[in-house]
């Protein structure tokens, strides 16, 4: 069976080649993302989330624009950051769904 071929790093201005078409092996740890357990997402955490969705159970940004749309995600309304008391705080969360979680994620809020 014949290799994929390789592709060009996707770090801007990289010149080499990378198997996975990806990052090449330089790049690869700018890139690289601990796991969710590491960054504190544990059973702890999933405990806190479904109870905090069970007495939040709609989306808060859909809730300002008039609709009503299942929460499906605890969002940190400020980013923690690693900070465990403000990832703790439930005063700094907010139930979103996933579209309104991430359309805020993505515009880097």
């Amino acid at each position: 069976m014949p290799k994929k071929p390789m592709r060009p790093c996707r770090h801007p201005g990289c010149p080499r080649l990378t198997e996975n078409g990806v990052y090449c092996e330089e790049h690869r740890k700018l890139y690289e993302r601990e796991s969710a357990g590491k960054r504190g997402y544990d059973n702890k955490w999933r405990a806190a989330r479904t109870r905090f969705l069970r007495h939040h159970p709609l989306c808060a940004e859909c809730m300002r624009q008039g609709k009503l749309t299942p929460a499906t995600v605890v969002d940190h309304i400020v980013p923690h950051r690693r900070d465990a008391r403000l990832f703790w705080d439930e005063t700094n969360w907010q139930p979103l769904c996933k579209s309104c979680h991430d359309r805020k994620t993505g515009r880097g809020e």
